[in-house]
């Protein structure tokens, strides 16, 4: 279990409730804000005082309660949007990017992110968040009507803008960020989508988006392209995140921890756990769809929700995908 930099921020995520902001250190704060209508209750923001203006990372969702409750936290603790210069999103999730476009017209604030995340040429690649699961679906082998009913569920509760405009993309190869007397490092950390990108701050502090969290897995990108191995990329970003040498990382959810490379090694383990189950269910030509109904989940198949059942089998097509590149490798190496 991860320690908290803050006990009241950690008791706080436990108890179900939505903290009250708080300094990480000086001149960051966390900045929760409540998540309207969603099982994840919040996202926490993070405010970054340098010489250059403020340097938000993260935008919460495009909501009006999200917008309001964010300006009140930011008068609360002697700050306002009008003092934000800079907005760095992790990845391109509606809880990330939803009020980046409301701050810049604001603030003037530049809107950065990482570039396999931009809206515009994710479309171009790879089509928007719904084609995307579209075809994760159909590469799963799943039968026709489950593939039908799952798309059609996801239709009903998707709510993804992706018009949003970047200042400048961040590239894949990463780059150093001046503000003045503060130096953030963009570090390239794909797994949970393609662009991920973390900001680390040299003062020794990661913002980790949704790629580590205090607890708990994490969500592998969908599967849309040939070639795609969301598990893989995400092993190497987490040895990339372990090897900043960072002592506080600030996810985007739940609470800011201190035990960075301890809880990079113990998400590595359990996501090559999930890879090795799912290759020990398979003679290689088996699918997903095979493969999730034999896998251990917290419940029997049949007994899980059907948000939970295509959540499961599109994550299991992206540990399969791994387990053929794995084996591709050693197959190239003989």
């Amino acid at each position: 279990m991860s320690i908290p930099v803050s006990e009241a921020h950690a008791a706080s995520y436990r108890a179900r409730e939505v903290p009250a902001p708080a300094q990480v250190i000086e001149g960051v704060w966390a900045v929760p804000v409540p998540l309207s209508g969603s099982a994840l209750r919040a996202v926490t923001v993070f405010l970054i005082e340098t010489r250059a203006g403020l340097v938000l990372v993260d935008a919460g969702y495009d909501h009006p309660s999200c917008w309001a409750s964010f300006r009140s936290s930011l008068n609360a603790i002697g700050h306002t949007v009008e003092a934000i210069s800079t907005v760095l999103i992790t990845h391109n999730h509606p809880d990330h990017v939803g009020f980046a476009d409301r701050v810049r017209t604001v603030s003037g604030a530049r809107v950065l992110m990482g570039a396999a995340d931009d809206f515009a040429g994710m479309h171009r690649l790879r089509g928007g968040f719904l084609d995307q699961l579209g075809t994760a679906l159909d590469l799963t082998g799943a039968p026709q009507d489950v593939v039908d009913s799952m798309y059609a569920d996801a239709v009903k509760v998707a709510e993804h803008h992706e018009s949003l405009r970047l200042d400048a993309t961040l590239p894949a190869g990463g780059t150093e960020l001046d503000f003045g007397d503060v130096t953030i490092r963009a570090v390239h950390t794909p797994g949970h989508t393609y662009g991920h990108t973390v900001y680390y701050d040299t003062r020794g502090i990661v913002f980790t988006g949704d790629t580590m969290m205090a607890e708990g897995p994490t969500q592998l990108a969908i599967v849309s392209r040939t070639g795609d191995d969301p598990a893989g990329d995400l092993l190497a970003s987490l040895d990339r995140i372990r090897d900043l040498g960072a002592t506080i990382a600030c996810p985007a959810h739940q609470f800011p921890y201190r035990d960075v490379a301890t809880r990079a090694e113990e998400l590595k383990a359990f996501h090559r756990a999930e890879v090795d189950a799912v290759r020990g269910l398979t003679d290689g030509s088996a699918t997903a769809w095979d493969v999730v109904r034999r896998m251990s989940w917290k419940k029997p198949w049949d007994e899980l929700g059907r948000g939970t059942r295509r959540f499961n089998l599109v994550h299991t097509l992206a540990l399969l995908r791994n387990t053929a590149s794995t084996a591709g490798r050693i197959e190239d190496a003989r």
